[in-house]
C-alpha cells in the first residue's frame, strides 16, 4: 500500500527548540562551562514563546544534569566537558521519538523491582524522606493544586532507598517525557485519581517500613496499572 510509503509527521515542542539552541550555542563555543543563561523573562521575550515553555526547557535540562540552578543566582551550565553535554542533550531529544507505551512500561518494570529493594534495602533516613515527599503531595492535592512534581519526589525517594543508582539513573532519564505524556493525555488529574494515589502512597510507605518487600512490589504495581493499561490502548 503506498501509505506505507509516508512517514509520521513529528511536530516538535517548543521546550526541544530551546534545548536545541542551546545545544548549538554549546557546539560554537558561545556557551561554556560555568556561563549563566539569561533570565527565564529574558529568553522568553527573545524566543518569541511563553515562560512556561522556556521553564520547560530548563527543567528538562536540569532533570539530566546539564544545567544547574541555584536560588538568588540563575541557572547555569553544569562544569562538564562540552562533547559530553552535546552527547546528553542529543539523548534527552531522542527520547522525544519514544512512543507513550515503551516509555511507561520502562518506568513500570523499573518502579516495580525498586519498590522491592527499597524495603529489603532502605534506612531510617529513607523512610524520613519518604514521609516528608509523601507529605508534600498530600498537601497539594487538598490544597487543590497540581501535585506532579511532589508525586515524582516521592517515587524519587523509592528509587533511591533501592540503593541501586543506576535503577535511580534511568528512573530520572525517562521520566521528564512521562510527565509530559501525562500532561498531554490529562491522566491522573481527577480528584479520584489524585486522592487513590496519596492512598497509594501510604501503603507503600508502610510496606517500606515493614521490610515487607512482596506487599511493597505488589502495590507499586496495582499503583502503575491504570497507567500501564492506557499505554497498551495508544499502542493498539
Amino acid at each position: 500500500m503506498i501509505l506505507n510509503s509516508f512517514e509520521e509527521v513529528i511536530v516538535e515542542l517548543p521546550s526541544d527548540i530551546i534545548i536545541k539552541q542551546i545545544k548549538n550555542l554549546l557546539s560554537t563555543g558561545q556557551l561554556k562551562q560555568g556561563d549563566r543563561l539569561p533570565s527565564e523573562r529574558q529568553l522568553a521575550e527573545r524566543f518569541g514563546v511563553g515562560r512556561t515553555h522556556v521553564r520547560d526547557a530548563i527543567k528538562k535540562l536540569e532533570f539530566y544534569g546539564i544545567i544547574k540552578t541555584l536560588p538568588q543566582s540563575g541557572s547555569f551550565i553544569a562544569g562538564l566537558e562540552v562533547s559530553v553535554l552535546e552527547g546528553l542533550i542529543s539523548d534527552i531529544l531522542k527520547l522525544d521519538n519514544y512512543d507513550v507505551y515503551s516509555l511507561v512500561e520502562m518506568r513500570y518494570i523499573l518502579e516495580e523491582n525498586g519498590a522491592r529493594l527499597c524495603a529489603l534495602r532502605r534506612t531510617e533516613n529513607d523512610l524520613i524522606k519518604m514521609e516528608k515527599a509523601a507529605l508534600k503531595f498530600e498537601e497539594k492535592i487538598k490544597s487543590n493544586i497540581s501535585a506532579v512534581e511532589e508525586d515524582l519526589a516521592f517515587h524519587r525517594t523509592i528509587a533511591e532507598g533501592s540503593k541501586n543508582m543506576v535503577l535511580k539513573s534511568l528512573l530520572m532519564t525517562i521520566m521528564p517525557d512521562i510527565l509530559i505524556s501525562y500532561t498531554k493525555y490529562k491522566l491522573c488529574n481527577t480528584n479520584a485519581k489524585v486522592s487513590k494515589a496519596a492512598i497509594e502512597h501510604r501503603q507503600l510507605l508502610e510496606a517500606i517500613r515493614d521490610q515487607d518487600a512482596t506487599k511493597a512490589q505488589n502495590i507499586m504495581r496495582e499503583h502503575l496499572r491504570g497507567v500501564m493499561e492506557f499505554a497498551k490502548k495508544q499502542k493498539l
